[in-house]
C-alpha cells in the first residue's frame, strides 16, 4: 500500500508507543500523553500498516545496490585497466575510491536531510548511482571514468547513512528484523554482482556491459522512491514548511564518547571486511590452494555470513547489553586469524567459518546505530559520523596489509596487524555495549 504523505516527513508532533529509556530524568514527556511512562520518548515514525510495505520494498532495492557497483568493478578490474590504459597507481586508487567516497559524501547526509525529506534525498542518491554507473562505461577517458565512478559512489554513500534512519523512522519496533532483511539484501547484491560481472562481460564480449548492466538494477531502485518523494513534498507544502525542515537541536556525535566509540567499532570491522575482500584469496593461494579454490574459500565468507546477517540484528535488538555479542564475535575473529597464521591449509574451511561469524559485527553495528539514538535525527547524525569516520579508518587496512606483506613476504606480520585491529574493535564494542543514547551525551 502506498504510504500517506505524512509518513514521509518528520512532523514535530509525531509520537509512538513509549519505549523505556535508561535516563528518565533527561527525557521529555508530551504533556498530552495519558499516564505515560516517565521514561517514554517520542520518535518520528509512521503508524503501523500505513505504507510500510512500499518503504520496505524501496529499502531492500536500495540495499541490493549498495555494493554491486564496487564488486562488479573488482571482478573486471584487469579488463578495465586494459581498456582504459590505467596505470598501476591509478588502478590502486580506483580500489581505494569507495572508502574515500563513503567517508566524504556520507558526511553531508545529515545536512541534506535537514533541508530535504529523506525520501527525496534517497531518490536523488539512486538516480546518481544509476547515472554514474551508466556514464562510466560510455567513456574512454580514465579521468571521466573516475569522476563518474565517484558520482555513483556518492549515491551509495548517502544511502548507507539513510537506511538506519529509515528503519528508526518507519519500523521502530522491528529494528532487528528490518535491519537483518536489508543487510541480507546487501550481501546478495554484493555476491551476485561479483559472480555475474565476468560471465556477463564474456557473454557480450565487453567489460562495459558487465560493468554497466548494474545501472539497470539501480534504476529499478529509483521507482519506489518517486511516489514517496512526491508525497513527502506534498505533505510539506500542506504543512506550510520546506520538506525535511526540522526545528530540532543539531546533534553532534563527534563531541561524544559514544560517537567516537561507534566510529572506531565501525572502522575496525570494516577494515577486516575490506582486507578480507582484497587479500584473503591471496593468503590461501600462498598456503597451497589453487586460484579457483582460493576464490571459493573467499566466497565462503559471504555464504556463511548470510544467515548470520539475517539473525544478528534481531538478537541484538532483544538484548539489554551487547557485551556477550561483542565478545563472542571478537573471539571468533581472533581465533580465525590465529588459525590462518598457524594452519592456513589444513583447516581453511573452519577459519573461513569463524571469520564469517566474526564479521557479523557489520550487521551488529548497523543495528546498534538505531539502538543508540532516540530519534530519526539522532540516528542519521550518528550513522553519518560513525560510517564516515569508520570508512576512513577502514581505508588504511588493505594498504597496510599490502605494505606488510610486500615487506616480509609472508602473512605473520599482516595477521598480527589484523589481531591488533580486532583487539581495538573489541574494546570499542564494549564501550558501546551499554544501553544509552547519543542525544543524552
Amino acid at each position: 500500500m502506498t504510504p500517506p504523505a505524512a509518513a514521509l516527513t518528520e512532523p514535530a508532533t509525531a509520537t509512538v508507543t513509549p519505549t523505556p529509556a535508561p535516563t528518565p530524568a533527561t527525557t521529555p514527556v508530551p504533556a498530552t500523553a495519558a499516564a505515560p511512562d516517565p521514561s517514554a520518548v517520542p520518535a518520528p515514525t509512521v503508524r503501523p500498516g500505513t505504507g510500510g510495505a512500499l518503504v520496505l520494498a524501496g529499502m531492500l532495492l536500495v540495499a541490493l545496490n549498495l555494493r554491486a557497483a564496487i564488486t562488479s568493478l573488482g571482478a573486471l578490474l584487469d579488463e578495465v585497466r586494459t581498456g582504459l590504459a590505467l596505470s598501476g597507481a591509478l588502478a590502486g586508487f580506483v580500489t581505494t575510491l569507495p572508502t574515500v567516497a563513503f567517508a566524504f559524501f556520507g558526511a553531508f547526509t545529515p545536512w541534506l536531510v535537514r533541508k530535504v525529506s529523506p525520501a527525496r534525498v534517497l531518490l536523488a542518491a539512486m538516480v546518481a548511482l544509476a547515472a554514474g554507473q551508466l556514464l562510466r562505461v560510455l567513456t574512454d577517458s580514465a579521468l571521466v571514468f573516475l569522476l563518474t565512478s565517484a558520482l555513483a559512489l556518492a549515491g551509495i554513500a548517502v544511502a548507507n547513512i539513510l537506511l538506519p534512519m529509515l528503519v528508526k523512522q518507519h519500523f521502530p519496533h522491528r529494528t532487528g528484523l528490518v535491519t537483518g532483511a536489508y543487510t541480507v539484501a546487501m550481501t546478495l547484491g554484493t555476491t551476485v554482482a561479483a559472480a555475474a560481472a565476468v560471465p556477463v562481460a564474456h557473454a557480450f564480449g565487453s567489460w562495459r556491459v558487465g560493468l554497466g548492466v548494474w545501472a539497470g538494477l539501480a534504476a529499478v531502485a529509483v521507482l519506489p522512491w518517486v511516489p514517496l518523494a512526491l508525497r513527502a513534498r506534498a505533505a510539506a507544502r500542506r504543512a506550510g514548511r520546506p520538506a525535511g525542515a526540522s526545528t530540532r537541536i543539531r546533534i553532534r556525535p563527534e563531541r561524544t564518547r559514544l560517537g567516537w566509540a561507534m566510529a572506531v567499532y565501525f572502522g575496525a570491522q570494516s577494515l577486516s571486511g575490506y582486507v578480507t575482500m582484497g587479500w584473503l584469496a591471496q593468503l590461501f593461494r600462498d598456503a597451497g590452494y589453487q586460484p579457483q579454490d582460493a576464490g571459493l574459500l573467499l566466497a565462503g565468507v559471504t555464504a556463511f555470513g548470510v544467515p548470520i546477517a539475517l539473525v544478528m540484528p534481531t538478537i541484538a535488538a532483544r538484548m539489554r547489553t551487547l557485551r556477550p555479542l561483542v565478545l563472542f564475535l571478537s573471539a571468533a575473529m581472533i581465533l580465525s586469524y590465529l588459525g590462518m597464521a598457524v594452519a592456513p591449509h589444513d583447516l581453511a574451511l573452519l577459519w573461513v567459518f569463524l571469520l564469517a561469524v566474526g564479521q557479523g559485527a557489520f550487521p551488529l553495528i548497523l543495528t546498534t546505530i538505531g539502538l543508540r539514538a532516540r530519534t530519526a535525527e539522532g540516528t542519521v547524525a550518528l550513522s553519518a559520523f560513525a560510517q564516515s569516520t569508520g570508512y576512513l579508518i577502514a581505508a588504511l587496512g588493505p594498504l597496510l596489509v599490502g605494505i606488510l606483506y610486500e615487506a616480509t613476504g609472508g602473512w605473520h606480520l599482516p595477521i598480527g596487524f589484523l589481531l591488533f585491529a580486532a583487539g581495538v574493535q573489541a574494546g570499542a564494542g564494549l564501550a558501546i555495549a551499554r544501553p544509552r543514547y547519543i542525544e543524552d551525551e
